[in-house]
């Protein structure tokens, strides 16, 4: 491959590759391989920075566990910041009473997230800085906080952290995303989530040499001005229809199989649904939502509908609009949506860490548990997929993220290797406007978006037919590619490049 300035200009055998391109520099990859660069579709870049920086409560398996780490990471005057508790996951699955949050914090504000950021536990302190809080849906004056408490503490939390903290941990998300082979991030930034002052801030750092892209989305009906403001894609990412399965808060028709009093929450309904949609198509911009339950999905289905009628079929579907997460369709729906044009911002991990016959997504649902995440079923219908993480709920890792798709927990709603790729790299294009045939692939003309991967030792040697085999059809414009099998390490990241220049490298090249 030949690259000259910011542009793939020859891809092919080395012999003419040399004789087409003399005085080149040479980088002899030595067994390493290139790829498209990944494109995350879904994050939170401050958040993720203050897990990277900060107290990680993923390994916590106890609520003793998760005191021992919060005594041992308070800092005298600093609002402590953690987030990965996933109770369902617990040993014991008690949560620490606040008494015990504020012994362990010693007086200090605390705010520790629920691993899918759509509840927290806190300290007396922290509800101190949000009286509101008390007075909000979702308040409890005892265990987590979700709904509007969640928010108003939320708010506080974002009032707590220095510019410092901030450029800090922003740093730290755009440098462990270019480490992982990374060259594109939609951040889903909001008033309930991070801030219009923090998304600046990010896209000012993203604007600095050497940084991977990030495409701004702000999820909040009737803030054209904010979206011309900051040169933002859109008004979507988490314009919340409803909450989360994990913090029974996903809006269902049917109750939570382990909370029968309760089918989750609905935030917006579909004459909102159509207007902000209707809104976003005349202002020329992305429109999108958060929605993950049923009751939630049939809701922004009735409000696409509204929409047509208010806008035109034809104007509606050229807006490309997205949304993220879309855990719980059927077929029918997902052939509406693509009639719409309509993208689906999906985190394959969901269903690595949730799926499967005791995971949390059985736990919640029951039987309708299996049909969640259902990748294949949308991309028969057409939908566009574009793949992510929603970090920090799950980890910055594209290459887990395709192992996840194509090995479903769910049989037959997993995809092909090839289709879960594209879907992180050309998808993740594509969601964000960019259509123009080349993005997302290694052919000439295309920009020079591309990671170096150390796979050499990546060899699976079987004649089993159910081993994953990349293609290597050329016509795929996907180059041959290491197996992902469960059990086989993934490949390491040593260089990555956009539009020709350098973000990460660990690369040496031989003389």
């Amino acid at each position: 491959m030949a690259v000259t300035g910011d542009t793939v200009v020859w891809v092919g055998q080395d012999g003419p590759g040399h004789a087409l391109h003399p005085g080149a520099d040479v980088i002899d990859l030595d067994g390493a391989f290139v790829a498209p660069g990944f494109v995350d579709a879904h994050v939170h870049a401050t958040a993720t920075g203050l897990h990277l920086t900060g107290l990680d409560l993923t390994g916590t398996r106890t609520a003793a566990d998760l005191l021992a780490a919060v005594r041992a990471a308070i800092r005298p005057g600093e609002i402590l910041i953690a987030h990965g508790w996933d109770e369902s996951a617990w040993t014991e699955p008690r949560l620490p009473s606040r008494a015990e949050l504020d012994e362990a914090a010693g007086g200090a504000p605390i705010y520790l997230s629920r691993v899918d950021v759509h509840s927290a536990v806190v300290s007396t302190a922290l509800v101190e800085l949000a009286p509101e809080a008390r007075e909000a849906d979702g308040w409890s004056p005892d265990g987590p906080l979700t709904r509007g408490a969640h928010h108003h503490v939320r708010t506080a939390i974002r009032a707590g952290i220095t510019a410092g903290q901030r450029r800090r941990a922003q740093d730290a998300f755009l440098r462990r995303a270019a480490e992982q082979g990374i060259v594109s991030v939609h951040e889903c930034a909001g008033p309930d989530i991070s801030g219009e002052t923090d998304l600046a801030d990010l896209l000012r750092l993203a604007a600095e040499p050497g940084r991977p892209e990030v495409v701004g989305y702000w999820g909040e009906a009737g803030a054209v001005d904010v979206a011309r403001r900051h040169g933002l894609r859109g008004l979507a990412g988490d314009l919340f229809v409803d909450g989360a399965l994990g913090s029974h808060t996903a809006a269902l028709h049917e109750p939570y199989a382990d909370r029968p009093d309760s089918t989750g929450a609905r935030y917006l309904d579909a004459d909102a649904i159509a207007a902000h949609l209707a809104d976003c198509t005349e202002a020329g911009l992305q429109a999108g939502f958060h929605v993950i339950g049923d009751a939630g999905v049939a809701e922004v289905v009735r409000g696409f509908q509204l929409a047509e009628k208010a806008v035109g079929r034809r104007p509606l579907a050229g807006g490309k609009h997205r949304l993220e997460h879309l855990e719980m369709i059927d077929p029918d729906q997902a052939a509406l949506l693509a009639g719409w044009g309509v993208t689906g911002s999906m985190q394959p991990q969901f269903d690595a860490l949730w799926g499967g016959e005791d995971g949390m997504y059985v736990t919640r649902l029951g039987s309708r548990a299996a049909a969640l995440n259902p990748f294949s079923t949308l991309a028969a219908k057409g939908v566009l997929l574009a793949f992510g993480s929603d970090s920090p709920v799950t980890p910055l890792d594209p290459w887990a993220s395709v192992r996840a798709a194509v090995h479903h927990r769910t049989p037959g709603s997993g995809l092909s290797a090839r289709a879960a790729f594209n879907a992180h790299t050309r998808g993740g294009h594509r969601a964000a406007g960019v259509n123009d045939g080349l993005t997302g692939s290694l052919v000439p003309g295309a920009p020079a978006h591309y990671a170096i991967w150390d796979a050499a030792d990546l060899v699976v040697a079987t004649s089993d037919p159910r081993v994953q085999r990349w293609s290597t059809d050329p016509r795929s414009r996907v180059p041959g590619l290491p197996p992902l099998d469960p059990g086989v390490p993934l490949p390491t990241c040593l260089r990555t490049v956009r539009a020709g220049q350098v973000l990460y490298d660990v690369f040496t090249p031989s003389a």
